[in-house]
């Protein structure tokens, strides 16, 4: 017999969350929707936050095409002098 009210008891308390979460549900999809022009521009500070992380990026893609730029020279300048006698390019 207890067993039957255990059971009993765990039926409705499966029943009232089910209840409670339907409930919820109903909140959410009726619920009132802010107005734009009062909402934090997230979409702003995101647009900003990646404008920096592009430049970032823009800068660090400079310097590193300068680098291999003047690694490339260097080694063509070794190659060559390299090549002729004397080191008669310094």
């Amino acid at each position: 017999m207890a067993s039957g009210g255990l059971t009993q008891a765990a039926m409705l308390l499966v029943a009232a969350q089910l209840l409670c979460l339907g409930a919820a549900d109903a909140d959410q999809e009726t619920g009132t929707v802010i107005p734009a022009e009062s909402r934090p521009c997230v979409d702003c500070h995101a647009f900003e936050f990646m404008q920096r992380a592009l430049q970032d990026l823009k800068k660090t893609a400079f310097n590193l095409d300068a680098r291999t730029e003047t690694l490339v020279l260097r080694a063509e300048r070794r190659a060559l002098c390299n090549c002729m006698p004397g080191g008669s390019l310094r």
